[in-house]
């Protein structure tokens, strides 16, 4: 199969960690794979944008899974070209059990250009919607407060959906 990006990277996140595969492809020889754990606090983060530029990484990918993949996302969009890949597209091949072979699949996937992005609107859209949500959140807090209902809102305050 042709190389689409021959050197890029694929991220399994989670709560608290990120799984990193860098794949980079010689002229010569078979592909060089690396793979690195880090927290997703942001000093974690700005780690894991460092280890991927001095990779000479250019493209990355990762899950969208739940809200955990914002924080990443938002740091490396500016950095690298950022795809956000839906998580039933990528989970659809058996045998895959470790956050390491997540991270080296998806990887593999965007290596080949195999990944459909989700669509991500741009940053002053998201942050729209974020304050968009947030002020709900505060008029319907609000509202209960009058009414002498204490029942708070389950409602995440930064929940936007893609």
């Amino acid at each position: 199969m042709d190389v689409v990006y021959p050197r890029c990277c694929g991220i399994d996140i989670h709560k608290k960690t990120a799984v990193a595969c860098v794949i980079v492809s010689d002229t010569k020889g078979p592909p060089r794979k690396e793979t690195r754990t880090f927290g997703t606090m942001t000093d974690d983060l700005l780690a894991l944008a460092d280890w991927l530029a001095s990779e000479g990484v250019t493209h990355i990918a990762m899950e969208s899974t739940g809200v955990y993949w914002k924080a990443p996302f938002n740091l490396l969009e500016g950095q690298f070209e950022v795809l956000l890949a839906n998580a039933q597209h990528i989970k659809a091949v058996p045998g895959r059990k470790t956050d390491v072979k997540d991270a080296e699949w998806i990887a593999d996937l965007l290596r080949h250009g195999l990944l459909k992005p989700s669509f991500v609107p741009d940053r002053p859209q998201r942050e729209l919607r974020e304050l968009t949500r947030y002020r709900t959140v505060l008029v319907r807090e609000r509202a209960l407060r009058s009414t002498g209902c204490r029942r708070r809102s389950k409602a995440p305050i930064s929940s936007w959906a893609t």
